[in-house]
């Protein structure tokens, strides 16, 4: 079909802004599914640095649920994040850790019972996502009380390459630019259950990634989870 020059730049400028529009509602869809997998009570962890806010997941129930209960009762008041490695994680939620001596191993305290696993493809390890602890047991189920941030680093297309040849798991689109724009563990995936996200204060967990620790990886100081609260979302009134 022959267009003259004007009806040439018209036809142009339709095409580029459909395609604008398909990109954004594409990328408004994204953000609505994310949006809608978080539930709307968040848990805040007040530490020495900050405040470290996380989002639980709605697809991952018994875990969101596990971590309400514990919350609820005050579990992880006075715990540590006993265990911090840069470009890695933050671990923490040992009962053990609440009266631990200086330099004693950490990580085997545990509250009696494990948490089914609700390993998927949809939640992955990027940075600041919340995962649960586990044990070598073959259903890997996760720790009922144990939990980690990650920290994480950037990694390349040869890189995510290689994880997904080694572990069978591949990595859609937006996985793979996060995990090369913003970073996380990859490897850790479909190994262990993500139930939630950082939604603020990864600030806080840097610093406290970044602490000197011991062999174990052990904070040389104790970094304390002063008090962890649900937080609500706040509505705004019309007056």
């Amino acid at each position: 079909m022959y267009l003259c020059s004007h009806h040439k730049i018209e036809y142009l400028y339709l095409t580029v802004m459909k395609k604008t529009l398909l990109t954004l509602i594409s990328c408004l869809s994204i953000f609505a599914a994310v949006a809608q997998n978080r539930n709307k009570e968040k848990i805040e962890i007040t530490t020495e640095y900050g405040k470290i806010v996380m989002a639980l997941y709605e697809n991952t129930p018994k875990h969101r649920d596990n971590m309400f209960k514990l919350t609820k009762q005050k579990f992880f008041d006075s715990t540590l994040f006993h265990r911090v490695i840069p470009n890695f994680v933050i671990q923490g939620g040992d009962p053990d850790s609440k009266k631990a001596s200086a330099g004693q191993a950490l990580g085997e305290g545990d509250v009696g019972y494990r948490v089914p696993a609700e390993i998927n493809i949809v939640d992955f390890h990027q940075r600041g996502a919340v995962g649960m602890a586990r044990d070598n047991n073959p259903e890997k189920a996760s720790s009922g009380c144990q939990f980690y941030i990650v920290v994480g680093r950037k990694y390349t297309d040869e890189e995510l390459n290689q994880i997904s040849e080694r572990t069978g798991r591949k990595f859609t689109p937006q996985q793979r630019n996060i995990y090369k724009t913003k970073g996380g563990t990859p490897h850790l995936d479909g190994n262990y259950t993500v139930f939630g996200i950082v939604e603020e204060g990864m600030d806080v967990v840097d610093k406290i990634a970044a602490e000197a620790r011991d062999s174990r990886d052990r904070p040389n100081k104790d970094i304390k989870m002063i008090k962890v609260r649900i937080k609500k979302k706040k509505f705004l009134g019309i007056f």
